[in-house]
């Protein structure tokens, strides 16, 4: 038997290079006390919007007072459409909108000349599907007020609104939309804990061609509604759509720290994945399903939804698994054979996490989220085990590189005046990932499908003991996907995970 002892005899100088679990524990703690002094360090960043066209139009984002000097994080929009983001400074003393002017016509000029049209936006948009909205909340009226306001502002001709109180533990949600809200907004509970529960119940409740889901801690554009359910119409295939995600608020060094590796945009071009067709430049298709949208901004035609089962309550935030609840929906559409479509003409504002806490909490709940949606989608669709096998290999790869910690600096050049990132860029990394938050995630996703298996077991003993308690179910959202949902799903179509 191979003893470390004997190794540690066989040579002196081999020893001294040799970390002990001891030592390599009291490195890590060093760096990440590192880490943390480096993120305490990060400065807050306005937000803006800049519109190019009429001259034009420089205004605070959503909720953010009036810009003065310093880190200026801008929307630039031409003919009010989102066309990409830019990071500027602007000088004390100086004009904010004649320097980000200046600033965005310099990118824009060194930008590509043509970006992807969105081939569902046209000057006359076709008609749209009546669309329900559905928000699941959990004791946060203020931020849920916030999102309810905007959404009832939406310029989308026919819709409703559904807010989901998920477990409630007192009646200020009920509250709030009796007393403010009254009719225009639809409340039913939920009382299993768990996003996807809570959205399965609004699928349930829903009366709209289309259902839509985004969170209580957005604020969407006017226009979101009527971009994101636009493209039903325009292609009776599709299945899904997501739209782009942008931060309405960067004060913290928390908020920053999420924005400069991405956030959760996905970019300022149109894009369709067809699972008939395959895209060349992703090889793991369908299982990369966070390259495809985030559920703060997603919307699925309800017959689809429904008839793959909705979304897997054993995942989704509230449960064991953490979360991955939106990318199971993508993925099992797109296994059914239906298109999914992005478009960052759909936008929404959201409300990042606060705090260095917040941010390993999510760092964790992200990798146990994405490895229990696959276990999921495996239990619930068996017949893709073959496909996933055979991208095992890269998808392995795919996750290291995923969970690694990042350097500062991005890949494009900088401008005088910029802090970096031209209309259409946006990971541009302008400050290093820690080291912790990848260990985190990686740990995550070690977890994740013991998670969602814990996850499944609770919820079908949940499911058992109302049953022998005489009572009824605890509810639609709560019953796991039905063997009759996934062969009719299997049923529709083999050829998505060729």
């Amino acid at each position: 038997m191979f003893r470390a002892r004997g190794v540690r005899h066989a040579s002196v100088q081999h020893e001294t290079q040799q970390e002990t679990p001891h030592e390599t524990r009291q490195g890590i703690r060093h760096e990440t006390r590192q880490e943390i002094r480096r993120f305490l360090d990060i400065r807050p960043v306005q937000i803006a919007e800049l519109e190019l066209d009429e001259g034009g139009v420089l205004r605070p984002g959503p909720g953010s007072p009036p810009l003065t000097h310093g880190e200026v994080f801008v929307l630039v929009r031409r003919g009010q459409r989102p066309v990409g983001t830019l990071l500027g400074h602007v000088p004390e003393g100086a004009d904010p909108k004649t320097v980000l002017m200046a600033l965005a016509a310099r990118e824009t000029a060194e930008a590509p000349a043509e970006r992807e049209p969105d081939p569902e936006r046209s000057p006359a948009l076709p008609p749209v599907p009546s669309t329900t909205v559905v928000v699941a909340t959990r004791e946060r009226t203020e931020k849920l007020a916030h999102a309810l306001d905007s959404l009832l502002a939406q310029d989308h001709p026919d819709f409703e609104i559904i807010v989901v109180d998920n477990a409630p533990v007192t009646d200020s949600t009920r509250d709030l939309i009796e007393h403010k809200y009254a009719e225009r907004v639809r409340y039913v509970t939920e009382p299993v804990p768990g996003l996807a529960v809570a959205h399965n119940m609004g699928v349930a409740a829903a009366h709209g061609e289309v259902i839509a889901f985004t969170d209580d801690d957005v604020v969407a554009d006017p226009r979101w509604l009527t971009e994101l359910t636009a493209p039903f119409v325009a292609d009776p295939g599709l299945g899904c759509t997501t739209g782009l995600i942008l931060p309405a608020r960067l004060r913290t060094p928390a908020q920053v720290l999420l924005e400069s590796h991405g956030g959760f945009a996905k970019g300022f071009t149109a894009r369709t994945y067809d699972p008939h067709d395959p895209p060349a430049d992703e090889p793991l298709f369908p299982f990369t399903a966070g390259r495809f949208g985030s559920g703060a901004s997603m919307a699925f035609r309800t017959e689809v939804l429904r008839s793959v089962g909705g979304f897997d309550p054993a995942t989704g935030a509230g449960t064991r698994a953490r979360g991955g609840d939106d990318l199971y929906g993508f993925v099992r559409v797109l296994a059914a054979g239906h298109r999914l479509h992005y478009t960052p003409q759909a936008l929404v504002w959201h409300h990042h996490r606060e705090t260095w806490r917040d941010l390993e909490t999510q760092a964790y709940g992200y990798g146990a989220g994405l490895t229990a949606y696959l276990t999921a989608i495996l239990v619930n669709r068996p017949g893709l085990l073959p496909a996933f096998l055979a991208r095992l290999p890269r998808g392995l790869a795919y996750a290291r590189t995923l969970t690694a910690s990042r350097e500062a600096g991005g890949a494009s050049e900088r401008v005088e005046g910029a802090s970096g990132g031209a209309p259409g860029g946006h990971d541009d990394r302008t400050h290093a990932w820690p080291g912790r938050l990848s260990r985190l995630q990686r740990r995550g996703m070690l977890y994740g499908p013991l998670g969602y298996l814990r996850a499944r077991r609770a919820l079908r003993l949940r499911l058992r003991g109302a049953a022998r308690s005489g009572g009824a179910t605890p509810s639609s959202g709560a019953a796991l996907p039905s063997s009759a949902a996934r062969s009719n799903s299997a049923a529709r179509s083999s050829g998505a995970a060729r």
